[in-house]
C-alpha cells in the first residue's frame, strides 16, 4: 500500500483551464494518473487534455466519482476552492497556490473542522510540491521521473529539497512509498505529526526521511510524536543553519521567532528524540542507505 493515493485513485483539478494546470495536468495523465475531471466556475462543458470541466468540485465528484483534488486556483480564490472540494466529498486534496492570506487559512480550517473526522478531508499545502506514489500516481508538480518505487517515506515542508533526497535516493537503488510535500506556509492542512502518523501505519513504508527548515513549532511537535508513538527509523534534514533570527528566508512559514525555531535547536530536538539528522543536504540519501543497512 501507499498513502493517500494508488492505482484507482481518481483526481479532479480545480483550476484547470489556467496555463500551468493545464501543463501539470498532462503531466500527471502521462505518468498514469487517473485525472476524471477538471473544475472552473462558468466553464462546465468544456474540456482540457480530454478531460472534462464542470462547474462546482460536487458536480465533478458526482458525475466521475473523484475522491482527490489538486488546486491550481489563484491566491485570491484559493481558500474557497479547497472549503468546496471539502463540501464536494473529496476526501484528499492538494493545493498547489503560494500566497494565500494566513485569514484564509485560518477559515479553512475551521470549515474543515466542521465534518467529523471520519469525513473530514485531508488537505497537503498550500504552498507545496504536492504528493506522489511512484509508479502508481501523481498528485503536484513533481518531476515524476527522479521517484523510484520503494520502502522510503518522505514528508517534506520545501519542495525542492523533497526532490533533491529522492534524487539521491533513486542514485543508490532505494526508492520512495510515498512523498508528501507540506507546504512552507505559516498555517497548512497537515503537519509532519500528520503525515508521520500515515508513514507509522504503511506496510510499505520502512524508513522515514522528515525534511524540515526553520520557523514555526512542527518539527519540536514531530520529534515527541517520534518519541512516543513511531518505531520505524527516522532521518531528518532542517535548512537554515545560517539563517538570521527575526528575517523570513524563502518560505513565509520560514521566519525564527520563538525558541525551538532555529534549525540547530531543531537539530537538538530531533536528536533527543532518536532521529538520525544529516548535516547536509547532500547526505540525506547517504545517511538513510545507512540506517537502511542499520536496520536490515
Amino acid at each position: 500500500m501507499s498513502i493517500f493515493l494508488d492505482h484507482d485513485t481518481r483526481v479532479i483539478v480545480q483550476g484547470i483551464t489556467g496555463k500551468m494546470a493545464r501543463f501539470h495536468t498532462r503531466d500527471m495523465l502521462e505518468y498514469g494518473t487517473k485525472v476524471v475531471g477538471g473544475v472552473v466556475p462558468g466553464k462546465g462543458g468544456e474540456t482540457v487534455e480530454g478531460v472534462p470541466v464542470f462547474n462546482t468540485a460536487k458536480e465533478a465528484v458526482e458525475a466521475t466519482g473523484a475522491e482527490a483534488s489538486l488546486i491550481f486556483v489563484p491566491p485570491p480564490f484559493a481558500a474557497d476552492s479547497i472549503m468546496e472540494a471539502a463540501d464536494g466529498g473529496i476526501r484528499y486534496c492538494v493545493c498547489i497556490t503560494d500566497g494565500i492570506p494566513a485569514q484564509d487559512m485560518i477559515s479553512v480550517k475551521r470549515y474543515m473542522y466542521r465534518y467529523p473526522k471520519g469525513r473530514r478531508m485531508v488537505l497537503t499545502g498550500p504552498n507545496c510540491a504536492g504528493t506522489i506514489s511512484p509508479g502508481k500516481a501523481l498528485l503536484g508538480i513533481m518531476p515524476g521521473h527522479i521517484y523510484q518505487q520503494g520502502p522510503v517515506g518522505i514528508v517534506s515542508r520545501s519542495g525542492t529539497l523533497g526532490y533533491e533526497a529522492a534524487s539521491q535516493l533513486k542514485e543508490r537503488g532505494i526508492g520512495v512509498s510515498t512523498s508528501v510535500g507540506i507546504g512552507g506556509d505559516p498555517i497548512n492542512g497537515s503537519s509532519f505529526r500528520d503525515i508521520l502518523e500515515q508513514f507509522q501505519a504503511d506496510d510499505e513504508t520502512r524508513v522515514i526521511c522528515m525534511i524540515g527548515e526553520i520557523g514555526g513549532p512542527q518539527e519540536a511537535e514531530a520529534a515527541e510524536y517520534i518519541r512516543n508513538h513511531v518505531t520505524k527509523p527516522v532521518v531528518a534534514y532542517v535548512a537554515g543553519l545560517t539563517a538570521p533570527k527575526g528575517r523570513t528566508m524563502g518560505h513565509a512559514g520560514a521566519i525564527i521567532s520563538a525558541f525551538g525555531e532555529s534549525a540547530a535547536e531543531k537539530v537538538e530536538i530531533l536528536s533527543a528524540a532518536g532521529v538520525t539528522v544529516s548535516e547536509h543536504p547532500s547526505q540525506i540519501g547517504e545517511t538513510i542507505a545507512r540506517v537502511m543497512q542499520q536496520a536490515a
